[in-house]
């Protein structure tokens, strides 16, 4: 695994950003411990850090160069079919020098043009310069499980894995108040938009390939879901189920490639546990990892994964975490981002990374699943709303009284009442909206509402309704459930669960492999109809039924518990002096004048009241931003 950074200059001015390449480098050194290069070029130049996962032979490298000194690449991620890639380019005639997948991308890229993409079975963020042309491709895998930032301006064109790297490349720190907006709602901010005004996420799927001063934006992959050829889907359940079990077994044994320690997570869930089970078919004693909780007893789940590590004989290893061992790793997560993220769960993914790290380089993980299968409570929801019923109309019919009970996450009835509340809610709105309330901690409203009235002017309602519009697209009245975990593939999976997980892995110099994201099983399930995947009573059915000859029958005998970050508990004691005393203070937020004091005495009221909802998770959003906004802005 990788970091890659670049500039591409269009004029004398931008070739200045140059001698900020090492810098940009060095900037992004936990994606890549172990290794560092760079290629400079006229106008051009190229950055890489690497952390070892395959013996490179001779030549191995980046950024690497074609024996034509035409081409240079940098590439960060990894080809799981290269090597049968390289066996047909070979009998095209094509020589190598390595026993790389970079250098098959290499040649691909030569041979075939920018449609070479499409061959590939992996993940990927990648660069490659052709000199005789003066081009530059930039390319981003299919479900975006790796991150590309760029920047664009009359001089130049920057590229990188992280934010960190453009920021020493000289990016300017203007802050995008439209994100900001959006950030407030959603917890973390969805591309192509980032934090700062001119940066850009690119989008899982597409290229850039700029030359001269244009650049061209291009989808090179879409999600293949059809209604119509849902609904034609000939086969059988138990076809399905056989398919799903095939396709999945092979996305597994090829993410089981590398001359480094590999292992799996393994939570105690479904997902974790079908990996792991099909990783063992193909490799004897895998190592494996889970986290327990000692102080959070409803939320362990070590127990239900000793079942299957027990059962598929794996090296299992349990990192045994209290309360305390998760706050001492907050400043260290904290001070990681270069973007507000506030998915507090990054935390605990942040610590299984790093101990998890201590034995292995590699891991696999059962991300993705629920995205698209309909393994969230969300889809159940959503499922009842469309099927409606007696049970439905009676949770509305008593919206009042959730309205004026109190809730919060941290209990059993307080957390009912308000899922009750956000169900009766999606009841009475349309698909768009009801996604949006869904998805979201924050209406447009009250995000816009914490806000001063001077930054409130800085927000572009026309671009974040265009933004808003853009995510919701494929929601229609008409429509069934698989029109909601296409929006989740491409809003929650890219810029929520596999940022999150990138993030903290990364920074942990952890790779991690999902094999549910192998694309191949991604358009196999959006040829499922919803009936294959969720019931009244069954979420993420066809994964349940399909794997569960293979699982302990006691993962099938309990309720899925989410593990919640203690962010009440913190805010209430060890973290009330960050609230009160520092970042979120009367005397900060004035003297920053970003937030309304007003608004934000109102929700630090709310958080120490008997009802504080998920006030908790827009207090950490507020915390995270404070935190960012004094590392970044302020420096």
């Amino acid at each position: 695994m990788c970091g890659i950074t670049g500039t591409f200059a269009f004029t004398d001015a931008g070739r200045t950003t140059l001698a900020a390449l090492p810098a940009a480098t060095d900037a992004i050194e936990s994606r890549g411990p172990d290794s560092r290069g760079q290629y400079v070029y006229d106008c051009v130049g190229l950055g890489f850090r690497r952390l070892a996962i395959l013996d490179l032979s001779a030549d191995g490298n980046q950024p690497m160069t074609d024996e034509s000194e035409r081409y240079t690449i940098v590439f960060n991620g990894e080809i799981f079919n290269f090597k049968e890639l390289r066996q047909k380019l070979v009998a095209k005639g094509c020589r190598f020098h390595s026993q790389t997948d970079t250098e098959v991308i290499l040649q691909l890229y030569i041979t075939e043009g920018r449609n070479f993409l499409k061959k590939l079975n992996g993940f990927f963020g990648l660069a490659i310069y052709d000199k005789e042309e003066n081009s530059l491709f930039i390319a981003r895998d299919r479900m975006g499980e790796k991150p590309i930032l760029v920047y664009r301006d009359e001089d130049k064109l920057l590229f990188g894995s992280e934010m960190k790297s453009l920021l020493a490349l000289g990016v300017p720190r203007k802050l995008d108040y439209t994100s900001l907006s959006h950030y407030l709602q959603l917890n973390y901010i969805p591309g192509p938009a980032t934090i700062f005004k001119g940066v850009k996420k690119l989008l899982p799927g597409h290229y850039l390939y700029i030359k001269g001063k244009k650049v061209v934006r291009k989808r090179w992959y879409k999600v293949p879901y059809d209604p119509k050829k849902v609904q034609k889907n000939k086969l059988s359940y138990e076809q399905q189920q056989k398919k799903l079990v095939d396709l999945l077994d092979d996305a597994t044994s090829r993410r089981l490639v590398a001359d480094v320690p590999l292992g799996a997570f393994l939570s105690g869930g479904i997902d974790s546990s079908v990996v792991v089970a099909l990783a063992s078919r193909h490799t004897q004693h895998l190592n494996t990892f889970s986290i327990g909780y000692r102080d959070e007893p409803f939320f362990d789940e070590t127990k239900y994964a000793k079942l299957v590590a027990d059962r598929y004989k794996t090296n299992h290893t349990v990192f045994s975490l209290t309360n305390q061992d998760l706050y001492d790793h907050i400043f260290d997560v904290l001070n990681y981002l270069d973007e507000p993220f506030a998915d507090s769960s990054a935390l605990a993914v942040y610590i299984l990374s790093k101990r998890t790290r201590e034995k292995v380089t590699v891991a696999l993980s059962g991300d993705g699943a629920d995205e698209l299968f309909s393994g969230y409570n969300k889809h159940m929801g959503e499922f009842q709303v469309r099927q409606g019923g007696f049970k439905a109309e009676a949770v509305t019919s008593l919206n009042l009284l959730w309205d004026v009970l109190p809730k919060s996450r941290n209990s059993f009835f307080g957390n009912r009442v308000r899922q009750f509340q956000r169900f009766s809610r999606g009841m009475l709105s349309g698909p768009k909206d009801r996604y949006w309330d869904w998805a979201t901690f924050a209406s447009a409203t009250d995000a816009r509402n914490l806000l001063s009235p001077a930054a409130q002017q800085k927000i572009n309602k026309k671009l974040a309704d265009k933004r808003r519009k853009d995510i919701l697209q494929h929601l229609h009245a008409d429509g069934d459930l698989n029109e909601v975990l296409l929006t989740d593939v491409q809003l929650v999976l890219p810029y929520d669960m596999l940022a999150k997980v990138d993030l903290m892995s990364m920074a942990c110099s952890l790779e991690v492999r999902p094999p549910f994201l192998d694309h191949n099983v991604v358009n196999f399930a959006f040829s499922l109809p919803v009936s294959s995947k969720i019931d009244a009573n069954l979420k993420k059915k066809i994964v349940q039924d399909a794997f569960r000859p293979m699982l302990p029958e006691e993962l099938y005998k309990r309720p899925k518990h989410g593990f919640e970050v203690p962010l009440l508990k913190w805010f209430r004691g060890e973290l009330r002096p960050l609230i009160e005393d520092d970042l979120l203070s009367d005397a900060f937020i004035e003297a920053q004048g970003i937030f309304d004091i007003g608004a934000i005495r109102a929700l630090k009221t709310q958080l120490f009241s008997r009802s504080p909802g998920d006030v908790h998770a827009r207090i950490w959003a507020l915390i995270v931003f404070q935190w960012w906004w004094k590392k970044w802005m302020q420096a």
